[in-house]
């Protein structure tokens, strides 16, 4: 399950247009940030997608994507041109194909490299899956794990959310502000569609006679749109972007990401995924964690991306990165799988994340410290203190470690109270138990 929602110009403080997302995946679905730089390809090379291979390109261009380390296809990211796509999961009464396909993060990484703009990305979707359709299994280890996808597509100029069903979509040109979960939310007013979308509905008795074609309305499936929660968060998302519509900013884009919509928040509590920022809980109604965040700040003058690498956005910290230098991350370590490896910027950062979820109010031993150093490298970012844009992403990512480190020591000092849940409780262990991570 995920959120991803962009504020165009007219809604920020600065004119710039501002897109979060948070991926929402299972648990030990470590997720990798990397980048790959643009290639010239021969007439006959093939581009190697999760499940399918299909024909490649001459030229793709550079993109910074944050994935599963098992997929090929990413869950968001942006490219050199200042691209950024994220990804949704959705549910319609059109059923998935579960024969290898394009995934829909296959699809997202494909527009990326293929795209110049925001209106080509929704062009090469489309396109991909005339061509190739969608399906496949998009779980780690849940292999029944088959849906649908939406997607936010934004550039500097603009944003579209396009969602499917099948091989059916329909396309809405954004104004101002919007969000999307994980349900359809185009209804009766949108700007592009497939041209078989309301024939296929009036077809399977879904559109009335005389009634208005909605598309929401038409082809969601209630049992899966209900059960993810995502008319709860998709609200919550929504109505913290009208709230500042028109002075919207990149820190509020973080606490956006951060949200756990009720100020008693405890991860052991809610049966269902209700909240932006996702904590799994149970193996039926709960199963997916926010792995990995990305924000977005296209401005006029510089393209700006702040992602964490890491899951757990409320634990986490939000570094700047820039495309368009040599060089674009730093060494961040191997590319993490679905055990624990220090190493790795996911699973460094995982041991301070799970032991939180063991006490959640044992965050307030380091919270202050980690605003406090998030906020000096939003000046540093915006106030073009070093000598290149890398030099400041290599300095944040390195600090965010070295404080990671004393953070986990400051959270295991810090005596816990463990939820009185014993479903979270074992939920838990199971988790860190197939993670081989030990949780102080």
């Amino acid at each position: 399950m995920c959120d991803t929602f962009v504020a165009l110009s007219s809604a920020t403080r600065d004119n710039s247009v501002i897109f979060g997302k948070n991926s929402d995946r299972e648990p030990n679905e470590a997720q990798v940030l990397e980048y790959h730089p643009g290639q010239i390809f021969k007439k006959d090379d093939k581009a190697t997608c999760t499940y399918i291979t299909i024909p490649q390109v001459k030229k793709t261009n550079g993109v910074l994507i944050c994935r599963p380390f098992w997929m090929w296809g990413a869950e968001m990211g942006t490219n050199d041109k200042g691209v950024v796509i994220g990804n949704e999961a959705v549910f319609t009464k059109m059923t998935p194909a579960k024969k290898p396909a394009l995934t829909g993060m296959d699809m997202l990484r494909l527009a990326l490299e293929r795209a110049a703009s925001a209106e080509q990305a929704i062009e090469v979707i489309i396109g991909l899956l005339a061509d190739w359709g969608q399906g496949g299994i998009c779980g780690y280890e849940d292999k029944h794990l088959v849906y649908h996808n939406a997607y936010i597509v934004a550039d500097n100029d603009q944003a579209w959310v396009l969602e499917t069903s099948g091989p059916l979509w329909a396309a809405l040109k954004i104004k101002d502000v919007y969000s999307i979960s994980n349900g359809l939310t185009i209804e009766e007013t949108f700007d592009r569609h497939h041209p078989d979308l309301m024939d296929h509905a009036r077809k399977k008795g879904w559109l009335k006679k005389g009634e208005t074609f909605n598309f929401k309305k038409c082809y969601s499936d209630w049992l899966f749109t209900t059960f993810s929660a995502s008319r709860t968060r998709r609200s919550c998302s929504y109505d913290l972007l009208k709230a500042r519509n028109g002075d919207m900013d990149i820190p509020y884009a973080f606490e956006i990401l951060r949200s756990h919509r009720t100020k008693d928040y405890h991860p052991s509590f809610p049966l269902l995924l209700d909240s932006v920022c996702a904590h799994a809980g149970n193996s039926l109604t709960r199963n997916s964690s926010t792995t990995g965040s990305l924000v977005a700040h296209l401005a006029s003058d510089q393209n700006t991306f702040w992602a964490t690498g890491t899951a757990g956005p409320c634990t986490g910290i939000f570094k700047p990165v820039w495309m368009g230098d040599d060089k674009v991350l730093p060494d961040i370590g191997p590319p993490p799988r679905g055990v624990y490896n220090p190493e790795t910027l996911w699973w460094h950062h995982e041991k301070l994340h799970r032991s939180i979820l063991k006490d959640y109010t044992r965050i307030l031993s380091y919270k202050a410290d980690r605003d406090a150093l998030e906020a000096s490298f939003l000046k540093k970012a915006y106030g073009f203190e070093e000598k290149s844009n890398f030099e400041t992403t290599c300095r944040a990512f390195e600090k965010s470690r070295t404080s990671t480190d004393e953070w986990i020591k400051k959270v295991a000092s810090t005596p816990a109270k463990p939820s009185k849940n014993i479903v979270f409780n074992q939920y838990w262990k199971k988790q860190n138990k197939k993670a081989k991570l030990t949780v102080s």
